[in-house]
């Protein structure tokens, strides 16, 4: 671990960001599902029809999902980039070359971006110019989307251990050994957070301490990040099993089967008395938080590891068919869709009433309402 003198300025920096008239703190996605309790629900509103504003080609994959903070989009790329682009024309203002793919979701907090590549190293960059104020290094792959706690980032990595870092330092507050990879994102629900893992556990872990509190074991293994809400996360693992599990017990309250046995990758949403998942075997469902029964279930064309987003009454999702579809809340009926022309592994971000979304060929869109402007620089 090594700190930049360059940290000196991020202050300054993030006080820029915020004076030039972008920022728009309330509506800003600034990590992976918005919040750090994963809920994947988008403060900002978005219009009935979506068009696109603007594409950036990025040259290589975008599976990252991205992060939008201040009016600016960064996301990261297969051939480890991490981009930062102009949320109005798409434009990009820097760049920052990483060892290795990028398949995390940047985590930007107080002016910085926090991003692991599969190297096993883990970044803060001046969200102002991308320069490197830090990083850290560990011994395994890191697909984990870091998440931000009080003056902590947290992210897991393959060589098994959910990492505590301090923000502004990079310095190790603890890290938690599980029995594989942490591959899923943390989940923060009050003084806890959560994980599911490659070893079949869904974890309870106590935010100061790093020591576990619960768990759940289960017979398959976990690829998603659990959802927090009201004491509960949900989630689903690879073998088409979806869970509710309470935190303070671990006790699994509900489960429900997939009968088509699609493996989940994606993180749930959560909107009012509703959790929508999304699985591999090309469906989208929307089950009762409370019991788990089906409300509603959607068919796509081609498997999906997007992670559904909700943003007023629409959900929106990626696909591997090549389309974004957007579906009513309330009973799945398909409201809109958008044809990408490549297969769909991120996940939708939402800001400013604005929804950017990467795709497997390297493009990075941007949808909204055409006659709908930013803030002028």
């Amino acid at each position: 671990m090594r700190v930049s003198a360059a940290f000196l300025i991020v202050m300054a920096a993030s006080l820029a960001l915020a004076a030039d008239g972008r920022g728009q703190a309330g509506t800003d996605w600034p990590s992976f599902r918005c919040t750090p309790d994963m809920a994947g629900v988008a403060h900002s509103a978005l219009p009935d029809k979506l068009e696109r504003l603007w594409t950036y080609e990025a040259g290589s994959a975008v599976t990252s999902t991205a992060a939008i903070v201040g009016g600016r989009v960064f996301v990261g790329t297969d051939d480890g980039e991490v981009l930062c682009l102009d949320l109005r024309d798409g434009k990009r203002q820097w760049k920052f070359k990483a060892g290795d793919t990028i398949s995390a979701s940047p985590c930007v907090v107080g002016g910085v971006v926090y991003v692991g590549d599969k190297d096993g190293i883990f970044f803060a960059l001046n969200a102002a110019n991308g320069e490197k104020l830090w990083q850290f290094k560990t011994k395994g792959e890191i697909i984990s989307s870091a998440t931000p706690a009080p003056g902590v980032v947290l992210f897991g990595s393959y060589d098994n251990h959910l990492y505590c870092l301090d923000a502004k330092t990079g310095a190790k507050k603890w890290a938690f050994k599980a029995d594989s990879y942490v591959h899923c994102s943390p989940c923060v629900g009050g003084k806890l957070v959560s994980i599911a893992g490659c070893d079949g556990h869904v974890r309870m872990i106590d935010l100061d301490s790093g020591k576990e509190q619960a768990a759940a074991r289960t017979n398959g293994n976990f690829a998603a990040c659990p959802a927090y809400k009201d004491g509960h996360v949900f989630v689903g693992d690879m073998t088409g099993q979806y869970f509710c599990v309470r935190c303070k017990d671990g006790e699994i309250v509900w489960k429900r089967e997939d009968k088509d046995g699609g493996a989940c990758f994606a993180a749930a949403a959560l909107a009012g008395d509703s959790v929508i998942f999304a699985s591999r075997g090309r469906k989208v469902f929307c089950l009762s938080r409370k019991d788990g029964k089906e409300l509603w279930s959607v068919r796509t064309k081609g498997r999906i590891d997007s992670s559904p987003v909700v943003a007023g009454k629409t959900v929106y999702v990626g696909s591997a068919d090549g389309n974004l579809y957007g579906l009513r809340l309330a009973d799945g009926k398909q409201v809109w869709k958008f044809a990408a022309g490549a297969a769909i592994s991120a996940s939708p971000a939402v800001s400013q009433a604005r929804l950017v979304i990467g795709t497997d060929d390297g493009a990075v869109y941007c949808l909204g309402e055409k006659r709908s402007s930013l803030p002028k620089k």
